[in-house]
């Protein structure tokens, strides 16, 4: 589990590929990403996370939300995952990216394939990244254009989010909190991306759910 003393700092891996004309720049979070998993449930998508897992993907959402130019690559396939309730559906994982940069999911497999090993760095981001809760009410989230929402793409066992800094930016408290959570024993905890949040345009719901104790559970 990553430690919480810093909530905005994570390690994290940049690589860089040339292909068809184009120069490329992918993050990975450092090492295994072992305890969260991302389901294709076929109507909807169920992410599982424990406490840090959790506030991982809040710094990467972060970073999808300030680097305009960069994917973000999250390999979610291989961890490990909770025996008591094995989920339906196939495992996937997730990919990040602002609408600007035109990412195409076709793609993507060419793209992974042409990384190089990658240079490790920590990403630490300033506390200003976080959302400010005024910012995340209803009417905020309710963005005019499309382009301001999180659309999706599957392809290759991946999905793929793209949207805009902003709807990145205020979604990643989502995460935070789940990451700050000392719940009961066997209680349900989650959070959702859902429909009628303003913030979805045509992307699934994703359900989030917070697993206390994931390698045993």
């Amino acid at each position: 589990m990553d430690r919480m003393d810093d909530p905005m700092r994570t390690p994290i891996s940049v690589h860089h590929a040339r292909l068809d004309g184009r120069d490329w720049r992918v993050i990975r979070p450092a090492g295994w990403f072992a305890h969260a998993g991302l389901w294709d449930e076929d109507w909807w998508l169920r992410l599982r996370v424990d406490r840090g897992s959790a506030h991982r993907l809040g710094v990467l959402w972060l970073l999808a939300a300030r680097s305009r130019h960069t994917i973000i690559h999250v390999p979610l396939r291989t961890g490990d995952h909770p025996v008591r309730t094995d989920p339906q559906g196939r495992r996937m994982d997730l990919v990040l990216s602002q609408h600007s940069l035109q990412l195409r999911a076709a793609r993507w497999p060419r793209l992974r394939a042409a990384l190089d090993k990658g240079k490790p760095e920590t990403a630490q981001l300033p506390e200003s990244d976080l959302p400010d809760p005024a910012e995340i009410g209803y009417g905020a989230r309710h963005h005019r254009e499309n382009r301001d929402l999180l659309n999706e793409q599957v392809h290759a066992d991946t999905v793929f989010l793209a949207g805009s800094a902003p709807v990145f930016r205020q979604t990643a408290s989502r995460f935070f909190d789940l990451a700050q959570l000392t719940p009961e024993p066997d209680a349900h905890v989650c959070t959702e991306f859902h429909s009628g949040d303003g913030v979805l345009g045509n992307a699934r719901e994703i359900h989030v759910e917070y697993h206390a104790d994931w390698a045993r559970s």
